[in-house]
């Protein structure tokens, strides 16, 4: 399963995208967006997705 970002609720500020360990989630269209194909929700790497500790935005990223 994959996360996805919320166009309408991302701030754009770029926080998500250093910390994620696949390189999953870059800019687009003036926000960020994360590549299903890649994503792995930080499985066998942290407890935890990565973006969704250091995003602000509640609701900003959901599971796809």
């Amino acid at each position: 399963m994959a996360l996805q970002i919320v166009r309408n609720v991302c701030t754009a500020c770029g926080d998500c995208e250093p910390v994620c360990p696949t390189k999953s989630i870059t800019p687009w269209k003036g926000v960020y967006k994360i590549d299903a194909d890649t994503c792995t929700e930080c499985e066998g790497e942290f407890d935890a997705p990565q973006c969704l500790d250091v995003c602000m935005e509640d609701d900003c990223i959901i599971a796809a």
